[in-house]
Order: C-alpha cells, then sequence, then structure tokens
C-alpha cells in the first residue's frame, strides 16, 4: 500500500516492523535492550495489544516504552495521543511514543508535548534529498547515502516553538534522547 503523504509503500504490518527496526537501532551500547510487536500488556482495567513495546534498564531501572503506530490518511489527532496516555498511566510505562505516516493535528502535538509523549513522522528516505532547483520529481544520485524511510521526531523548543529532529536507523541521535535522557525519564 503506498501512502502519498509519506511516500511509503509499506502494509500496516510492515509499517510497524519498520517502526520496530528504527527503535532497535537506537539501543547503542545498552546492556538490556528489547522490542516485540503487538505484545499484550497488562495493565488496570486489563489487556492491552502495543504496537511495539521497548524495555531497557537506565540508571539502575526498568523502563517500558510504549509505541503506538498509526498507518492514517489524515493527520493523527488529538484523542489518539490521549488514549495513548491512559494506557501509560494503566499500565505504569514510563514513555510513549506515536509514529504515523500522516502528521499530527495542531492538538495532538500540543497534549504530546504537554505529557512527554513523542511524536514521529515517517516518510520516504528520498524526501530529505533537496537541490537548488526544487523543480519537479529529481531523484537523488546513485551515491547518495540516503536511508529508505526516515522519521521526523517532533520536539518542543523554547517560546512554544517545535523543533523536528531527523531519524533514522543510521541517524538514531533524536530518539535516543527521547528514550534516554535522564531528564525525560517519566511521562508526565
Amino acid at each position: 500500500m503506498y501512502d502519498r503523504a509519506s511516500g511509503l509503500e509499506l502494509t500496516p504490518e510492515q509499517f510497524e516492523i519498520e517502526v520496530r527496526n528504527q527503535l532497535n537501532a537506537t539501543a547503542g551500547s545498552l546492556i538490556s535492550f528489547s522490542t516485540q510487536h503487538r505484545e499484550l500488556v497488562k495493565g488496570v482495567g486489563g489487556e492491552f495489544e502495543i504496537d511495539v513495546t521497548a524495555r531497557f534498564e537506565a540508571l539502575g531501572a526498568s523502563f517500558l516504552v510504549l509505541i503506538e503506530c498509526k498507518r492514517y490518511s489524515s493527520p493523527v489527532k488529538r484523542d489518539v495521543v490521549l488514549t495513548l496516555h491512559t494506557k501509560l498511566q494503566a499500565i505504569g510505562a514510563q514513555k510513549g511514543m506515536i509514529f504515523t505516516t500522516s502528521g499530527f493535528q495542531k492538538g495532538a502535538v500540543e497534549y504530546a508535548t504537554t505529557h512527554g509523549i513523542a511524536l514521529v513522522q515517517l516518510v520516504d528516505g528520498k524526501s530529505t534529498y533537496q537541490t537548488r532547483s526544487m523543480c519537479g520529481n529529481v531523484e537523488p544520485p546513485a551515491d547518495a547515502k540516503i536511508p529508505p524511510v526516515v522519521g521526523w521526531l517532533l520536539g518542543k523548543a523554547e517560546k512554544g516553538n517545535l523543533t523536528l529532529t531527523q531519524v533514522s536507523k543510521e541517524m538514531s541521535g533524536g530518539l535516543s534522547s527521547f528514550l534516554f535522557d535522564p531528564e525525560l525519564m517519566t511521562n508526565k
């Protein structure tokens, strides 16, 4: 299935696996880091099927990250972020992330940045290649080292502005910062 907005041709399951692969690339030198696809996690009120979970140890504690993958045709709405926040609380997870191919509505961004939930839009890696002319669809040169899939991690900057940090399997620093920064270790 081709997603016109993101330029990705992935089935929903392939999209979830790509997200898992992106997260696995963040592990770096961690001794304990694992991810699971479509895990059933127990929480208050029952079990929840989570698209991708990540577990790791840092600062002498165990952490659980819940990741939802949304392959929508329109931007992710605030209620999706609110639902993930509720799951975080019910399960007792420390962090939450939403990956999408379609972007996020303003209310979703505001809620997520207030509650420490990471938002990432995955797109075709070719979208990072630009030329001066910007005329038409310009293919990158064959020797360009462009990943097939990249993500844009939304962050909150000073004065309420948003930042975009490119993330990919080759450039996992942005996701690592979100996952492993001691100042951001718990979900608000």
